[in-house]
């Protein structure tokens, strides 16, 4: 299979699951999607960063010579909103190196503070965050005061992932 012909065909449900069916647990064929998703063009990447995020989730051990690549690439200026939902969304499932975790919380703060930035980002964002704050409690505060302050305008899915996410805090 060609994966960029493939990720330039069409944009569904069905050509990202036909491509991570493809990929799979084959570490190559990985380090290929890795590759169209970080070099682009920009179609290529938004639309390499879905499959990209459902294969972190059921292949999760595959990804740990791409994380620092994926992780710095979210500090790109004028990412696609797809991009860092996908990439965010990824990074719930694997175990962030101790070494990027000031690199992610960093990012995910600013993805959380931008009041222009996307739904489900923020909610990953928040995820992370968590996930990153349990390893490095001296993040607990400023966390729960972020997300404090974004309750008041919150929408249903940052209200309940806020709220869930304040008692794992709070415990």
């Amino acid at each position: 299979m060609n994966l960029e012909k493939e990720i330039l065909k069409e944009h569904s449900k069905t050509q990202r699951d036909r491509i991570v069916n493809y990929v799979g647990k084959d570490a190559k064929r990985l380090s290929e999607l890795v590759a169209l998703f970080l070099k682009g063009p920009y179609r290529v990447t938004q639309r390499a960063s879905w499959p990209l995020s459902y294969i972190a989730e059921f292949h999760l051990e595959l990804f740990a010579s791409h994380l620092t690549k994926i992780i710095n690439n979210l500090k790109t200026p004028g990412l696609h909103p797809a991009v860092k939902r996908n990439t965010i969304r990824l990074l719930q499932f694997v175990e962030i190196p101790k070494r990027m975790e000031g690199t992610v919380a960093e990012v995910c703060f600013s993805f959380l503070h931008d009041k222009k930035e996307t739904i489900a980002v923020h909610v990953f964002a928040m995820t992370v965050l968590e996930m990153i704050a349990r390893k490095q409690p001296e993040l607990k505060n400023e966390l729960k005061i972020m997300i404090e302050d974004l309750l008041p305008y919150a929408g249903p899915a940052i209200r309940s992932r806020a709220t869930k996410i304040l008692r794992e805090l709070n415990s």
